[in-house]
């Protein structure tokens, strides 16, 4: 028997196609399961899956139920290649999700019903901040400490605008030609760089870090070499004050999006005020290109 499916996904794909039974089809299942960060399901939430069949492009939109569950199914031969799935889940006060579901080459039950558990994130309080694309770190000179104002946007002193440094940065060559070693330090006790990372890029969501950066943890370096990762990413703590006892009195923090090659950073100017959850509509970095503005959470 044949029938005619109107399907929708995310407001972008609208496909009708036609169903029917057919000698070798399969009908594979994705069940997601979708939370908030407290482990609590989150019900009423938009999902979507995108796929593609025989080169056609397909989708299939629900809404999350009381267990925060979205079931969906359709049918396929393994010659119409399905695979992969293409998932984005929204609702109103979260920060979306998305991830890909890969259902293997040909018939395989073990990846044709699949439970797959995701995490909407909670908008909390998204603030002004200094926030900069750098799509391709240039350090003015190679095998010395430069220093870099994250407020200015530039490098200090001779190589550019910035007055105070936040941190320095040191590329360095045994040759010119030579692969390089790229690193951070600090220019003060208490300043410091931790890392954390990411899913892969078929996983993730609209905020990538934390709410806030942690409290302590820190470490005065971090460096890559040009092997880098691109899950990588950072917190960091500067303008550091610390008491007598070594402890920290006042400081400043921000984050890093991206490996130290290539990344953006987001710096929270406020006095001991550990949210990095920015509002792109107010980055307080002007005179940056369009090429460096920063549209990211």
């Amino acid at each position: 028997m044949k029938k005619l499916i109107c399907l929708t996904f995310a407001a972008l794909i609208v496909s009708c196609v036609f169903a029917q039974t057919k000698t070798g089809e399969h009908e594979w299942k994705i069940t997601l399961h979708i939370l908030d960060e407290s482990g609590s399901p989150v019900a009423g939430a938009s999902a979507g899956v995108g796929f593609f069949t025989n080169s056609t492009p397909t989708g299939i939109d629900g809404i999350t139920d009381t267990n925060g569950n979205f079931v969906v199914t359709h049918s396929d031969t393994p010659s119409e290649s399905a695979y992969p799935l293409s998932f984005r889940i929204e609702k109103q006060g979260y920060y979306f999700t998305w991830a890909q579901v890969d259902l293997g080459q040909g018939y395989d039950p073990a990846k044709w019903n699949q439970s797959v558990t995701l995490t909407l994130k909670k908008v909390g309080k998204p603030i002004a901040m200094y926030a900069k694309q750098i799509h391709s770190l240039v350090v003015p000179e190679f095998n010395k400490a430069i220093g870099y104002d994250l407020m200015v946007g530039d490098w200090v002193g001779s190589y550019g605008k910035g007055v105070n440094i936040d941190l320095f940065i040191t590329e360095k060559h045994t040759t010119p030609q030579s692969n390089y070693i790229l690193s951070v330090s600090f220019p003060q006790l208490g300043d410091g760089i931790q890392e954390f990372t990411v899913p892969d890029a078929e996983n993730g969501s609209g905020l990538r870090s934390a709410h806030e950066a942690p409290v302590d943890g820190y470490r005065s370096e971090v460096s890559q070499t040009t092997m880098a990762n691109p899950n990588r990413n950072f917190y960091f703590r500067v303008r550091t004050k610390l008491d007598e006892n070594g402890n920290v009195v006042s400081a400043r923090y921000g984050k890093i999006y991206g490996d130290l090659a290539q990344f953006t950073y987001y710096f929270n100017p406020t006095l001991n005020d550990r949210n990095v959850e920015f509002d792109p509509k107010q980055n307080l970095l002007g005179g940056i290109q369009s090429f460096q503005q920063v549209t990211a959470p």
